[in-house]
């Protein structure tokens, strides 16, 4: 069973504010993924902002700024991937695409 999966959307962002959260849930229902999507009123990447994090029990968490709603199909792949990998990590970060550059931290689970 797949440990179950939380995106944060920081709701203090532009993201945030636009309701991103529902268009990340309702992306993430139609790839046929299972997440918790909530949001938070500031997740403190304001350097780097519109800014979500993905974490999932035993799982390293990841931290992503600089996004607009163009991310979404990225933000889609990067949670498939994220949501099979028995502990968050990727040999490969590639796959990534335009997330790649702009992964704020990758926190130890």
């Amino acid at each position: 069973m797949t440990a179950a999966m939380k995106v944060t959307v920081c709701e203090s962002c532009a993201l945030g504010r636009a309701g991103f959260e529902q268009d990340l849930a309702a992306a993430f229902a139609e790839a046929g993924l299972s997440a918790q999507v909530g949001g938070v009123e500031c997740l403190s990447g304001c350097t780097r902002i519109s800014a979500i994090a993905f974490r999932a029990p035993g799982k390293v968490a990841y931290l992503f700024g600089d996004l607009t709603a163009l991310d979404l199909p990225d933000l889609v792949t990067f949670a498939r991937a994220y949501q099979a990998s028995p502990d968050g990590t990727f040999a490969d970060a590639r796959f990534l695409g335009g997330l790649r550059t702009k992964a704020l931290a990758r926190i130890p689970g």
